[in-house]
């Protein structure tokens, strides 16, 4: 699903989801290390910045198999 408007939206939320579950997470501030959970959301982060990079395209058609 395309995001109408500017295709950096789901970047940047999912960026404030990441940072913000990072400050409020216990496990992520103790070990100093992200959890499972920030893992997931850095995972989100990076898809959405892919997106955001590869501009109005979308997905490249080498992706059917």
């Amino acid at each position: 699903m395309q995001q109408s408007g500017r295709p950096s939206a789901a970047f940047d939320e999912a960026r404030e989801a990441y940072e913000a579950h990072r400050r409020s997470c216990r496990q992520c501030r103790v070990d100093g290390l992200p959890c499972p959970a920030a893992k997931h959301l850095r995972r989100a982060h990076n898809n959405a910045l892919r997106e955001a990079r590869s501009g109005p395209a979308g997905r490249s058609p080498s992706s059917s198999s």
